[in-house]
């Protein structure tokens, strides 16, 4: 999906393990002041999308962000989040907001089987690198070296509230 004028930047934000881990049971297994920070500051305006378990292990749906969850359950519903039965249809729906909103990108948060099925699409990757290999049962896709340029790395000081050193890392699909 290359943005254009009417299709916003598909962005993957996500914190990996180094062994690919992204949650375990419906939770992050690890506490990262400094990625939430950094989360936070690329999220901030912009559309989300992100599965139904990835929405209830946050729990309410984030300020200053329309929350998109995809939901195979058409009775599921939530205050202040707008509900999308399929993939396709969360991404139709957050490029009319994008559009709506003057931004140009949407963003992707999880988890595992919806950057799974975005990957192929997505036109880059905000990834904090933890560095720590826990046991979890959700993971992130392979990151292909073949289709995906590293553009950007930042190491930040292990902030008191990080049980973790990590990485930031900027991916973008190679032409």
């Amino acid at each position: 999906m290359s943005p254009t004028p009417s299709a916003p930047a598909l962005v993957l934000v996500a914190a990996v393990a180094e062994n690919g881990v992204i949650g375990a049971k419906g939770d992050m297994p690890w506490r990262l002041s400094s990625d939430l920070k950094r989360f936070k500051r690329l999220t901030l305006g912009h559309p989300m999308i992100m599965g139904r378990k990835t929405f209830e292990s946050i729990g309410r749906p984030l300020p200053g962000r329309t929350t998109i969850v995809v939901t195979r359950d058409p009775s599921w519903a939530r205050d202040g989040v707008v509900t999308a039965p399929s993939l396709e249809a969360a991404i139709e729906r957050a490029a009319e907001i994008a559009a709506a909103d003057g931004v140009d990108a949407v963003m992707v948060v999880g988890g595992g089987e919806i950057y799974a099925a975005t990957l192929p699409r997505a036109d880059r990757l905000e990834i904090t690198q933890v560095h720590a290999s826990p046991d979890g049962d959700a993971h992130f896709p392979h990151i292909d070296e073949h289709v995906w340029q590293e553009t950007a790395r930042e190491t930040p000081e292990r902030g008191p509230k990080d049980n973790a050193d990590v990485t930031f890392l900027t991916y973008r699909r190679k032409a």
